[in-house]
């Protein structure tokens, strides 16, 4: 065999989840690329021609980015630098200080706040005064956002410094970049759409020239199915050279709902996903795969170890490795592998010899016998089918069908996703519903079909009467006899329309790129629309409850976001009667009506009058 040693891949293993963690630095990658002379992994950034063109005015603006660690602040700081005409020998000289003189001003470049020592943290007061008043300094400034403030905060600074840190706290809390009066553009890389950007590193990474060197290597796409590297196996995977990208496409949906679900995948973790996806096996030196490794991989017969669909979830990792990665951590919440229903698992299980399922089983299993049903799996199968296996190896089996559950969610196209429902593999059932039918359709300026309304409407209403309600058509605003948060709430204090009816309406709308629950409840300016966000985990949670399930995994949480909801929405029914003059009391009675349920499952009022004498 003539295995041909790639520096590419060797490059592209420091990217992946390594013991070194030099994939955390920036410095360390490109000491790499300089050593090596290797074409860097770049994806367009999104600011960089902003920043370029800002500091090139007459007047610019300071800036400072923040982010997560792997946001690509260190990024921007050193591409500007060069832009501007700053020479590579003062950026690797080690100050932390970096000036470079422009046409107008001088241009003052830090790269990491936390690296300021006591001598340096004079320049916090030079950077405030350049925001309030504006000088010949100018500075770009970046800092991780949990080490933002501290700086700013933790020294005995001047009156700017102090006005200046409170309006970079504003500025984050209310997720801003400018405001009146400051020379300052603080930008928020952790803003920045994992989902959006995933597919440009993606490609970025598999049309990379580097894989030219894997043209003289034998087993680069040898047909004899053993002896095929399974390097290039999942380069070609990725890249969608026979399924039409669904790989890419179900990952970008597992990345837009963290996003929606307000958890941000900074660009460091997702080179760290992809390098993983094309290199991880846990025979592997580091549990990441190099071309002088696979012929032992081959001739070990140990190919389904390097399976994509299994590195997706860092499987190739030690527990404690896999769970101490965000990344992993992160996708392996959605629990796929693990959960799974009757109509797919009697694919994976019966599916060969049952006439009804063999065409599927063919079609997922047995066309792919390189991650598939191979030999390993079918042995393995026809025993534990034959109850001729140990305890261990019924163990090994079930190990084996997870690995496919997850593999079948990553190749399920569309033209079957009708009758193999992929999401029934999620702890999220609802996921791909909530993703297509409600984020998108907003995302495309289109109305919510009224069943989903409908849904989420009748499990708000169970959740907040604690009564099994089918009422769908508007919102019960109920209490236990106060504003208190009992389980169940029997008195009737309102009701708002679904149905726009005098002001009242309630309806899903799109806002700051997110799904939103809206209860309008009067025509006046004076009493404001109540909000609740729909993240997919609330959005499952609802749709749970409103299907008659009680989804103890994640509703203790989510019960009480309902039960906030529900008291912001009585407060503003307090709002709403003092501005109407609703409130006449009769000191001699009181009526209270009690919501009651019918054997419909309808809720309808029962006036019960309590009298003082």
């Amino acid at each position: 065999m003539s295995v041909v040693k790639s520096e590419w891949i060797n490059f592209l293993r420091q990217y992946g989840p390594i013991p070194r963690n030099d994939n955390m630095y920036d410095e360390a990658i490109q000491r790499s690329i300089d050593k090596k002379g290797i074409k860097p992994i770049k994806v367009e950034p999104q600011h960089l021609s902003d920043l370029i063109a800002n500091f090139e005015t007459s007047y610019p603006q300071n800036i400072i980015l923040t982010g997560t660690a792997g946001d690509g602040k260190t990024f921007y700081c050193r591409e500007v630098w060069f832009a501007l005409g700053g020479t590579k020998e003062a950026w690797d000289n080690g100050e932390t200080i970096k000036t470079i003189p422009l046409e107008n001003h001088s241009l003052y470049v830090i790269k990491d706040l936390s690296e300021l020592s006591d001598m340096s943290s004079y320049i916090i007061n030079e950077m405030a005064e350049s925001i309030k008043q504006g000088n010949r300094k100018v500075f770009l400034v970046a800092a991780n956002d949990g080490q933002l403030l501290e700086k700013w905060k933790s020294e005995n600074h001047n009156y700017f410094v102090t006005e200046v840190a409170d309006c970079i706290e504003d500025l984050l809390v209310s997720e801003q970049q400018i405001r009146k009066g400051y020379n300052l553009q603080l930008i928020n890389l952790s803003k920045t759409n994992s989902a959006r950007i995933f597919p440009q590193i993606v490609n970025s990474v598999i049309n990379h020239p580097g894989w030219s060197n894997c043209d003289n290597c034998s087993l680069k796409d040898n047909e004899s199915i053993g002896l095929r590297c399974p390097i290039w196996e999942n380069k070609k995977r990725l890249e969608g050279t026979n399924d039409g990208k669904i790989i890419q496409e179900r990952l970008v949906d597992l990345l837009e709902l963290c996003e929606l679900n307000e958890v941000h995948i900074p660009i460091r973790q997702l080179l760290l996903l992809i390098s993983n996806m094309i290199l991880g096996h846990p025979n592997a030196r580091d549990k990441l795969m190099s071309c002088t490794q696979i012929p032992k991989i081959l001739e070990s017969n140990s190919v389904s170890g390097a399976s994509i669909y299994r590195n997706i979830f860092g499987e190739n990792l030690s527990d404690r490795r896999r769970e101490s990665t965000d990344i992993f951590s992160t996708l392996n919440r959605f629990g796929i592998g693990t959960e799974s229903n009757n109509f797919i698992d009697n694919i994976l299980i019966f599916g060969e010899d049952d006439p009804e399922l063999y065409d599927l089983f063919n079609k997922y299993m047995i066309s792919d016998k390189f991650y598939g049903a191979d030999e390993t799996f079918r042995a393995e199968q026809k025993s534990y089918l034959e109850g001729e296996v140990s305890k261990e190896e019924s163990e090994d089996f079930l190990s084996r069908l997870r690995s496919q559950r997850q593999r079948l969610f990553f190749t399920v196209n569309s033209n079957d996703l009708e009758e193999i429902q992929v999401w029934e593999l999620t702890t999220f059932k609802y996921a791909g519903e909530f993703l297509e039918k409600i984020h998108r359709r907003l995302e495309n300026n289109k109305r919510v079909q009224a069943k989903l309304l409908s849904r989420l409407v009748k499990g708000i209403n169970r959740i907040s009467t604690g009564l099994l309600t089918k009422d769908s058509d508007v919102v019960y605003l109920s209490t236990s006899g106060s504003h208190s948060q009992s389980k169940i709430s029997r008195v009737y204090e309102s009701e708002v329309s679904v149905r726009p009816d005098r002001g009242e309406s309630v309806n899903i709308v799109h806002e700051n790129d997110k799904p939103v629950f809206k209860v309008n409840m009067s025509l006046s300016d004076e009493v404001e629309a109540v909000h609740l966000k729909l993240h997919l985990v609330r959005y499952e949670f609802i749709s749970r409850v409103a299907e008659g399930e009680l989804p103890g995994s994640f509703s203790r949480e989510c019960y009480e976001d309902i039960l906030a909801f529900k008291s912001r929405l009585l407060t503003h029914l307090e709002h709403r009667r003092k501005i109407e003059g609703a409130y006449e009391i009769d000191t001699d009675r009181l009526v209270l009506e009690l919501l009651q349920i019918n054997d419909e499952g309808m809720l309808y009022r029962r006036a019960v009058e309590v009298d003082f004498e």
